[in-house]
């Protein structure tokens, strides 16, 4: 998984130089490698604070039953990683080199 982040950042960069972040959202494919339930898991992991001593879930419906209940609203990014519009996908981009770079900065 490490390899598949150094070669999306590569290829952010290459998308930076020539002014196209915009053009393809490459931080989706991230979301390849993960399940459903471990996507879940880990938003569990991150919200939890650290003195909550029970166990936290995350529960929600399937992407399906999301884009099903509301068919003209695209907005499943958060647990997709498909952002719907090119600046979407020049935020999410820009915002994945920061984090490989290690800025603290927003993508926009």
């Amino acid at each position: 998984k490490e390899n598949c982040l150094t070669e999306l950042f590569n290829r952010c960069k290459d998308l930076s130089r020539n002014n196209q972040l915009h053009t393809e959202n490459l931080v989706r494919h991230i979301y390849k490698a993960f399940t459903v339930e471990e996507i879940s898991k880990k938003i569990a992991q991150l919200i939890t604070p650290p003195e909550i001593n029970v166990p936290v879930n995350v529960i929600y419906q399937t992407i399906e039953d999301l884009h099903a209940s509301c068919p003209t609203n695209l907005g499943d990014w958060y647990f997709t990683g498909n952002y719907p519009t090119p600046g979407g996908n020049r935020v999410v981009n820009k915002a994945f080199m920061n984090y490989m770079e290690g800025k603290n900065h927003r993508g926009y």
